[in-house]
């Protein structure tokens, strides 16, 4: 039993290694971008839509709807970024329905890569939304002595952000693993429904994160009205 799909070496050269996380990485990615083509290849502007079209825009709205119930109040400015997040952690989690698949998700150098994307975009979209200047006088409210706070808290959000979607994401592995050795009869097509299940959770969890994220800075951030 693999406690992380980094240890699972397909190829080795000096300090080069090819292992399944890298291998189903790019696996996951191949899959979002060629069902992407797929799925949009012959969307429709006219008033004459399929009912395939149809489904994606009632899913694309309900998405809107939740990034703006969060606190986004232009949802289609982040749903590229936010979208984007969901479905490659749900996806990586989906995929472990098939044999010999290990989800990448489960090795810490993924979700910290998946954190770093949140921590880059988070000061990107508050800069958008209110200016470098706004963005940065934010850090030294209430007094400019919390500076040094309010950036430790920043990345240390980040930090829980990965360890937080590794570490559910590995002792689901690990549970599901031990009752499977156990009682592998009984439990196999129940614990892989929950494993799915979970995995599915914590993609949403962890995108309404990044969405809250991006909220604080996007609105914490605006300038105050003058009276």
């Amino acid at each position: 039993m693999y406690l992380s799909s980094d240890d699972i070496i397909f190829w080795q050269w000096v300090f080069f290694k090819l292992n399944a996380t890298i291998v189903f990485t790019w696996l996951v990615m191949l899959v979002l971008v060629v069902g992407s083509w797929l799925v949009t290849r012959k969307l429709s502007t006219g008033l004459h839509r399929s009912r395939w079209q149809n489904l994606l825009e009632i899913i694309v709205m309900g998405i809107n709807q939740q990034i703006a119930e969060v606190g986004l109040r232009r949802p289609e400015v982040y749903i590229g970024f936010l979208g984007s997040l969901f479905l490659f952690v749900g996806m990586a989690n989906i995929f472990t329905l098939f044999p010999g698949y290990e989800p990448p998700t489960g090795s810490l150098s993924t979700t910290t890569a998946l954190a770093i994307c949140v921590f880059v975009a988070v000061p990107l979209f508050g800069i958008e939304a209110s200016g470098l200047r706004e963005y940065l006088r934010a850090y030294m409210k209430p007094t400019f002595i919390m500076l040094p706070f309010n950036i430790i808290s920043e990345v240390s959000r980040t930090l829980a952000l990965a360890v937080r979607l590794f570490g559910n994401m590995m002792s689901g592995t690990v549970i599901l693993a031990i009752l499977l050795t156990i009682t592998p009869f009984i439990f196999p097509i129940v614990m892989s429904a929950f494993g799915l299940l979970m995995g599915m959770v914590q993609a949403y969890i962890f995108t309404i994160l990044a969405t809250v994220y991006i909220a604080a800075a996007t609105h914490e951030h605006k300038p105050e009205p003058r009276g």
